[in-house]
């Protein structure tokens, strides 16, 4: 099976947030809406699988299957290819740190691709969570699987919305995203798609069994849950754990993955270093290649 090295794995990192950078608004509008559904998807599979399942019985199985399960959210975005803003705070940073973005350019797609994510989590948790049955509320029969889903569901979202400190969220979401990117990171070294599938399944099943907070996965849990009548969580909760998740994830993604491995490989290195391995297509970017007239732009 082929692979790139650590060392390759980082110049096509470069040249994927370079792309990502210089995507057209209404190409991070786009993509950044189908990752925010695709992850969203995911969590609604990842409710719905483990609905039922009782905690005394089944004990930390519960959370790994909803890991293993939820995985199919980063396999949609880089196979696929969407804008993910957890992704993005490794990979455009990277083309900061060589010159081949500026920071104009990253904070206009964290910002685009931000309000797209939370669009698309959105849809998927109003019309295919809140209003398709999948997921019960308060008065779902006892015993139906519409009730389950809606305790299962409710138990996600009340733990990270009421039961979680501020500083807890914070913590959590760096280890969140410190997994997520490595999981990007190490999907760039496949050259295949069984590769990408089987480097992405293991960071986020691990982060999703510990129990760590993603900014765009809250985006679906969160809201969904008060849709269908979770109790005590409102959207000054919701509100919260997104800020302090979102802040917890740009240190995990940003500085110990994007600037680590710049750091590790591209400090210091020719500009040659960050150019285009064979094979080495940005890993799940939307984007093309840039404008002939930005080709040869200085590094």
């Amino acid at each position: 099976m082929a692979y790139k090295t650590p060392d390759q794995i980082a110049a096509a990192a470069v040249v994927a947030g370079e792309k990502k950078a210089h995507l057209p608004v209404g190409k991070m509008l786009v993509g950044g809406f189908l990752a925010g559904a695709y992850i969203a998807f995911a969590g609604l599979l990842a409710v719905d699988v483990t609905a039922g399942l009782d905690p005394a019985i089944w004990g930390g199985v519960t959370t790994l299957l909803t890991g293993a399960v939820f995985s199919m959210g980063l396999v949609l975005v880089l196979v696929a290819g969407a804008e993910l803003l957890t992704g993005n705070m490794a990979l455009v940073p990277m083309a900061l740190l060589k010159q081949r973005a500026t920071l104009g350019r990253l904070g206009l797609n964290w910002g685009v691709v931000l309000v797209a994510n939370l669009i698309g989590s959105l849809f998927v948790a109003y019309v295919f969570a809140a209003h398709t049955g999948i997921i019960g509320g308060p008065g779902s029969p006892e015993g139906s699987a519409a009730a389950a889903s809606f305790e299962r569901l409710s138990g996600i979202a009340t733990g990270k919305a009421l039961t979680e400190s501020n500083g807890s969220i914070f913590l959590r979401a760096i280890g969140c995203n410190w997994l997520v990117c490595l999981g990007v990171w190490m999907s760039i070294a496949a050259e295949d798609i069984a590769g990408k599938i089987l480097a992405i399944f293991f960071p986020i099943t691990a982060f999703v069994a510990l129990g760590f907070d993603h900014v765009v996965a809250n985006m679906f849990f969160l809201p969904a849950a008060y849709w269908v009548g979770t109790p005590g969580i409102g959207w000054g909760d919701i509100l919260g754990n997104w800020l302090f998740a979102g802040l917890g994830n740009v240190v995990g993604g940003t500085l110990f993955v994007g600037v680590a491995y710049w750091y590790l490989y591209l400090r210091g290195a020719p500009p040659a270093q960050a150019a285009p391995a064979a094979g080495s297509d940005a890993s799940g970017t939307t984007g093309a290649p840039r404008a002939a007239g930005e080709a040869h732009r200085p590094r």
